[in-house]
């Protein structure tokens, strides 16, 4: 039988307990022993981490597989692929499959789908039946299924008194999970297909208002405070939204936020060209939203990084803008993203790539902890140095709408470990 020990050596060490040198063996899939001079046990494998940092793995609150349904843009194993070469252990699987994870059965269908997977995958849920807003699923069945979070992801609950309903009945569950919102107010951001502004104007493209996003966290954030009952607010992107929930949290109100990479590095200017590899929902916003985003990234307002990914095929981003259907994949640079882009240290980026995550999708217990004997071995070894240049093509997802082409970034993930077994080496995945 092959020896299942393997050492990580010569690694800097950083988790929510701090730096420090040090190198971490595992064994049985938990690590074994850590230590600043670990000797690799006859028949253990060692992989190299020297000038690297070795992390908790990181925590995707947002991805999309796209499987069942749409497996030409992604299925559960080519989406975990990406999330482990991108450093990612587990990710939240979003609910908009076709069909929707509205229901046991699908749900089931999707764990069934992750055993092979190389990252753990959790299936999300939809807060309503087929994520049309009318009627509540049925939370307390999909909970038992392990379920934290729940979402209509990619539609906003617009119902005000049904999300109410929602909230309430949730938080009388006997597991804890969150609500998840998409914040957009239907009533004014249907047609849009960018963010609304100067440069809308000049393209010609209808515009979604900043104001859609603002009023439905406004919203949410009073029945939180009603309710009693934790919101979640996914991918947001304007200077109004960042500033509620900011003020929110000073309130203390119990209430969490994510932004993504593409909301903190890029605007509405990039739509200029018509690509299509450019729409996003929520949209680029104007370089005010991204500076407002940036800053909340710095001051705890949000408290997570999220990827979104979101693949499409090829033929579907080829199609007229006001056509071709909104998302970016992002697994595989998110990571480069925050530690090139964003002026905070090596241990706030993975605060909010790691442990945060982690413990707002409820898993703790296995993901994002630190790194010590006894814990599960999910861990990344990231070189945060080494620069390199995207190449969309250059992918482990079956899709690359990747609008970073020929961005130069710093820092690269070198191995991921799952449970033990190192799923990704050298930035290649093993199975």
């Amino acid at each position: 039988m092959a020896d299942d020990r393997l050492l990580l050596s010569g690694g800097e060490i950083i988790d929510e307990d701090g730096r420090r040198r040090g190198d971490v063996l595992v064994a049985d899939g938990v690590i074994a022993e850590v230590g600043e001079s670990v000797t690799a046990p006859e028949g253990a494998r060692v992989l190299r981490a020297a000038g690297a940092v070795v992390a908790p793995g990181l925590v995707d609150l947002h991805t999309h597989l796209r499987e069942p349904g749409r497996e030409e843009a992604e299925t559960v194993l080519t989406g975990s692929r990406a999330a482990a070469r991108g450093g990612f252990t587990a990710v939240v699987a979003m609910p908009n499959t076709d069909p929707a994870m509205d229901s046991a059965a699908v749900v089931r269908q999707v764990q069934d789908l992750a055993v092979e997977a190389l990252c753990d995958v959790y299936p999300s849920a939809a807060i309503t039946v087929g994520r049309q807003g009318e009627a509540l699923t049925p939370m307390a069945e999909l909970a038992d299924l392990g379920v934290r979070i729940f979402t209509d992801d990619g539609d906003g609950v617009q119902n005000a008194r049904l999300m109410r309903r929602a909230l309430e009945y949730a938080s009388g569950l006997s597991a804890a999970v969150v609500l998840a919102q998409h914040c957009e107010v239907d009533a004014l951001a249907d047609g849009g297909h960018m963010h609304e502004g100067a440069w809308s104007s000049r393209l010609g493209i209808p515009g979604v208002p900043a104001e859609a996003e603002d009023l439905m966290v406004a919203r949410d954030l009073v029945l939180s405070r009603l309710t009693g009952a934790p919101v979640h607010f996914q991918h947001l992107s304007t200077a109004g939204s960042v500033e509620l929930v900011r003020r929110a949290k000073a309130e203390g109100l119990v209430v969490t936020a994510e932004a993504c990479p593409h909301h903190f590095t890029l605007t509405d200017e990039a739509v200029a060209g018509y690509d299509p590899t450019f729409k996003v929902n929520p949209p680029l916003r104007t370089p005010e939203d991204v500076a407002a985003v940036r800053a909340g990234l710095a001051d705890g307002t949000f408290d997570a990084i999220a990827t979104d990914h979101a693949p499409h095929p090829r033929e579907a981003k080829e199609q007229p803008f006001d056509e071709a259907p909104p998302g970016m994949v992002g697994l595989e640079t998110a990571l480069a993203l925050a530690l090139t882009e964003l002026d905070l240290d090596m241990e706030a980026v993975l605060g909010l790539m790691s442990w945060h995550p982690a413990r707002i999708a409820g898993l703790s217990a296995e993901h994002g902890g630190p790194i010590a004997v006894g814990r599960p071995a999910h861990l990344c070894v990231i070189d945060p140095e080494e620069a390199w240049t995207v190449d969309p093509t250059d992918t482990a997802s079956r899709s690359n709408n990747n609008p970073y082409a020929g961005r130069e970034l710093r820092g690269r993930v070198r191995h991921t470990v799952l449970r033990g077994e190192p799923v990704v080496v050298d930035g290649e995945p093993q199975r």
